[in-house]
């Protein structure tokens, strides 16, 4: 009895480590992808216009905000208490103001991730099922992306697939 469940614990350990050496895994270097998609390039150009157009509209707001700080401070001991509390209420509206602003650009659920999925939603989309297709016919089980995996310390250049991911979308490197 012993040495049968010797050589079952046997056979089943061989079993696992079969099926876990049997695996096939790839990668792909999803920046070295996107560095040669010129929409990607444009999408993230439009994106950079688009941030540094909506920051100058914050950054004026925020510059009314601080005029009437100054102007304020400058003022503030020829107020009357009621002066000073409607210059101080100004104040704070303006920069309440910058705040919800920067809110609706650059927060969670602003103009700018919407815009982001927009543009470079559809090209990573296209991206993801060329490597689905490439894995499903090469039969890897996993796809890993270099760029993103901050433990990766050494891969081997013959399992990354991101030429024939390049290939598959039509760019050639």
């Amino acid at each position: 009895m012993r040495m049968k469940k010797f050589i079952l614990s046997a056979l089943l350990v061989i079993t696992c480590m079969a099926t876990a050496t049997a695996q096939k895994f790839a990668l792909v270097d999803m920046e070295f992808i996107s560095r040669q998609i010129p929409a990607f390039k444009q999408a993230n150009q439009q994106m950079e216009t688009l941030s540094e157009e909506w920051q100058s509209l914050i950054d004026a707001k925020a510059d009314e905000a601080k005029q009437l700080y100054e102007e304020y401070q400058r003022t503030a001991d020829k107020l009357t208490t009621a002066q000073r509390t409607a210059k101080e209420e100004a104040v704070l509206a303006k920069e309440k103001e910058a705040a919800e602003l920067r809110q609706q650009y650059f927060g969670p659920q602003g103009k700018m991730v919407k815009k982001q999925q927009e543009l470079l939603g559809p090209l990573q989309d296209n991206i993801y099922n060329a490597i689905k297709a490439i894995a499903t016919e090469q039969g890897y089980d996993v796809v890993f992306d270099r760029a993103s995996s901050q433990n990766m310390i050494f891969a081997s250049p013959r399992i990354d697939i991101s030429n024939e991911v390049l290939a598959r979308l039509g760019y050639s490197n």
